[in-house]
């Protein structure tokens, strides 16, 4: 590995990878938490005093600091870069932030790359799912293969592209988890937790989401009210329970809102 890695932020993620890959000395890192050096020291990376310091010669940089420091650390960082750095935002957070960040590193004569990181990075490691977007997209999906990642897309030019599709695809993964927490309070309060994940178990469907996407889509436009008004019997269940029905009030109004405007969905390309 040739290129010199910088790693602004050294958390989970930025650990994870220098462990995995072992880049040792071919990396630096810097985070505003000194208490990182400590594990920087542990797996062999040099632990930067200064972003400066990490930055410098830096051709290939990954920023893995917190979705709301995102932006400002690309606009206080950018005029360290040295020119034609890949600045590589590997942050969630939305297309209209990475944009701006963008802007800032940019000016500053660098290249910025908007990376969605696409599972968590335990297990996967290296294999972690990453789309790439940006004018500087092919290359950094390069300098990323030569450093070790193994799973790298490049999903178009227009900087905000990878991070709609991690944003919105979160839509769903977190929703299912906010789901199912107010389901299991509610069936745990009431008693009946096993009946009702068994009978999930028994109804439970196997399609690709294509499919399932055109299946939910179609049912909601000719059968929403009614849906909603079983749901709005739902938010009564729950609130009788003393579980606040937060997400389940939403689907009320989403069902409502759907009844009579069907959306147009993909369908998957098997040829």
């Amino acid at each position: 590995m040739a290129t010199t890695i910088a790693l602004i932020g050294f958390g989970e993620a930025g650990s994870t990878f220098a462990r995995a890959a072992g880049w040792g000395a071919g990396a630096r890192a810097f985070d505003i938490r000194g208490e990182c050096a400590a594990v920087a020291a542990e797996i062999g990376v040099p632990f930067a005093a200064s972003a400066a310091a990490a930055l410098r010669d830096a051709e290939l940089v990954l920023s893995l600091v917190t979705a709301d420091a995102a932006q400002e650390a690309a606009r206080a960082y950018a005029p360290l870069l040295m020119p034609g750095a890949l600045w590589c935002d590997m942050n969630s957070v939305a297309p209209e932030t990475k944009r701006a960040a963008a802007l800032a590193v940019e000016a500053a004569g660098a290249r910025y790359v908007d990376v969605a990181v696409l599972a968590p990075v335990h297990p996967a490691l290296m294999s972690v799912p990453l789309l790439l977007a940006g004018h500087a997209a092919d290359h950094a999906a390069s300098a990323l293969a030569a450093a070790g990642f193994a799973n790298v897309r490049v999903v178009g030019s227009e900087i905000g592209r990878a991070s709609a599709i991690k944003m919105i695809r979160s839509v769903m993964v977190k929703g299912i988890e906010a789901l199912t927490a107010e389901m299991m309070l509610a069936a745990t309060r009431a008693g009946v937790a096993e009946d009702v994940l068994a009978s999930l178990d028994a109804s439970e469907r196997h399609d690709g989401w294509f499919v399932r996407a055109a299946y939910n889509i179609e049912r909601m436009a000719t059968h929403g009210l009614r849906r909603a008004a079983e749901m709005e019997e739902s938010a009564k269940t729950l609130a009788a329970l003393g579980v606040e029905p937060v997400m389940t009030a939403a689907t009320v109004r989403r069902q409502r809102d759907q009844a009579g405007h069907p959306l147009a969905t993909p369908t998957q390309d098997r040829s």
